[in-house]
């Protein structure tokens, strides 16, 4: 994931309801601040730090006559019954049910949006005897976000107080089936009244979704967590005017008109690989498309869509050219080949993220796809090259192959910043691009490590995920990881197989979520000590 443009990697987070405020009441614009340093290198000018949909942890209080940034400590603060209790590696454990398949029905309105989750689950581990129950199964959820219509298992409608219960944090079913069993949950959601701008909102005529790191929770309720990976199967049905375009993730297997409502159609979506549910995605709108394919090392022919506002649809050329190379690239230099029949982008001028990755549906901002010869400039060419390439990698190191948990955060945006700065370096001039970088870490993180906002790459406890998209993560990650692999690696890393070896043990892993990255690399690489 990225955010931001014009060379900022530090933290800028902004209350969208503060703007909002600000603008009396009009669809927020989230811009990032600018940058003490520029340069023309496409990671430089593509922050990804996460703009904040929700309140700071971070306030001014003016001393002696400036103000200075004071931490806003839980601990400080008066107990209460709803302090935020941290979330501690140490006490992490694998989930105890698993998600064989999740079909999402959407059927999106102007006033409300109804959304039927229908999903296979099946405890990990079986009771030890016949008849016994694993336990609850919790599921979270941001219950001021959604109304709940109705629960059921197997058919079977289960009551609020007795068979389930709900807190603020999510629900909980008390005694769930001992083996395979149906679930179905349907909510009512308002996207036009969504002002964090996560999980499922309507701006300027579009719905749109940012499900990373917990908006999926406000959609629906699930094990909302990287290390519950599921097929994802989703039909969305909408207004056929007003919404022609109806987009999600995976292949498009079905379309056509409602039988019962001649106004409306639908789309129906297949990704045959599992995912978290941070990785899901949904745009729909009256988008212009541009087309073209890709041709991949095996013969396959890709088709490459990216989907813009009609007004600029004469911008989208460089993000298509660079969106091929950084397939062709990733081919030539890793062996890793595009898994799926289509890749879609779209780029909608008031997309609340710089750009997310979720599973062949990559969304962006406008300012980070669209550029033409009159009004760019060879930054901003720089910018959507590496941004484009950098979304694009994902779909390997971040997507198919995921964190466990958000502590590992560093390990796949950093992986992947590695990647794009390659990629970077080989479009254009690796010297200078190596040059910018360095500059752009001595600037930028070196003031946070020696700040109040210093942090590990991978911390033991933190309060707000959303907090944690910081230039240590993805700056330092890189940097102290990726080099110590380089380093013991003959030739260098990008020269020799030792890469593409991780790709395959990553691969052969990938359904044991309980595994650090990094013990997957020491054990490829033994002679690594990080």
């Amino acid at each position: 994931m990225m955010q931001s443009v014009h060379g900022v990697r530090a933290i800028s987070r902004v209350s969208a309801t503060a703007v909002r405020r600000a603008n009396g009441g009009r669809s927020a614009r989230v811009f990032p601040i600018a940058s003490a340093s520029s340069s023309s290198s496409s990671s430089a000018l593509a922050s990804r730090a996460r703009v904040a949909t929700a309140a700071t942890p971070w306030s001014t209080t003016p001393l002696g006559g400036a103000r200075t940034l004071v931490r806003a400590s839980a601990a400080a603060a008066a107990p209460t019954a709803d302090a935020p209790k941290p979330i501690l590696l140490s006490e992490y454990a694998p989930p105890e049910y698993t998600y064989v398949s999740v079909f999402l029905e959407f059927d999106l309105g102007e006033e409300f949006t109804t959304v039927s989750n229908t999903c296979s689950v099946e405890p990990r581990v079986p009771p030890v005897s016949s008849g016994d129950s694993n336990g609850p199964l919790f599921l979270n959820g941001d219950v001021p976000s959604m109304d709940l219509v109705s629960v059921t298992i197997d058919g079977v409608v289960l009551t609020l107080d007795k068979e389930y219960t709900l807190s603020q944090k999510g629900m909980t079913i008390a005694k769930p089936p001992s083996k395979l069993f149906e679930l179905k949950i349907t909510t009512k959601l308002t996207p036009a009244e969504n002002t964090e701008l996560e999980g499922l909102y309507k701006t300027s005529g579009n719905f749109c979704t940012q499900c990373e790191a917990e908006g999926f929770r406000r959609i629906t309720y699930f094990q909302d967590r990287p290390d519950v990976m599921s097929v994802f199967t989703t039909k969305i049905t909408a207004d056929k005017q007003k919404y022609p375009v109806l987009l999600s993730n995976g292949n498009l297997t079905r379309s056509g008109d409602c039988e019962d409502d001649a106004k409306k159609h639908f789309t129906t979506w297949n990704d045959p690989f599992p995912k978290p549910s941070y990785l899901f995605a949904l745009v729909a709108g009256n988008l212009g498309c541009v087309n073209d394919t890709f041709t991949t090392m095996s013969g396959r022919t890709v088709q490459l869509k990216i989907y813009v506002e009609h007004h600029n649809l004469d911008k989208t050329e460089w993000a298509m050219v660079s969106l091929k190379k950084s397939m062709k690239w990733d081919e030539d230099v890793f062996g890793l080949e595009y898994d799926l029949d289509l890749f879609n982008i779209v780029a909608v001028d008031d997309f609340n993220m710089g750009a997310m990755e979720n599973k062949s549906l990559n969304i962006f901002n406008s300012r980070l796809i669209l550029a033409t010869p009159t009004t760019a400039t060879d930054a901003d060419y720089a910018a959507i090259e590496g941004v484009v390439a950098h979304e694009y990698f994902h779909n390997w190191t971040g997507n198919r192959v995921t964190c466990r948990d958000w502590f590992q955060l560093s390990l796949k945006e950093g992986l992947t910043v590695y990647r794009d700065q390659e990629f970077s370096s080989d479009m254009n001039s690796r010297g200078v691009k190596r040059i910018g970088d360095v500059s752009r870490l001595r600037a930028s993180q070196f003031p946070q490590d020696a700040g109040p906002m210093a942090h590990a790459i991978r911390p033991e406890e933190y309060i707000k995920m959303d907090n944690f998209y910081t230039v240590t993560v993805y700056e330092k990650g890189p940097a102290l990881v990726l080099s110590k692999i380089q380093a013991h690696c003959s030739p260098p890393l990008v020269e020799c197989t030792t890469f593409r070896n991780i790709y395959q043990y990553w691969q052969l892993l990938h359904s044991s979520q309980s595994r650090l990255f990094i013990s997957q690399l020491v054990t490829v690489c033994p002679s690594i000590a990080i």
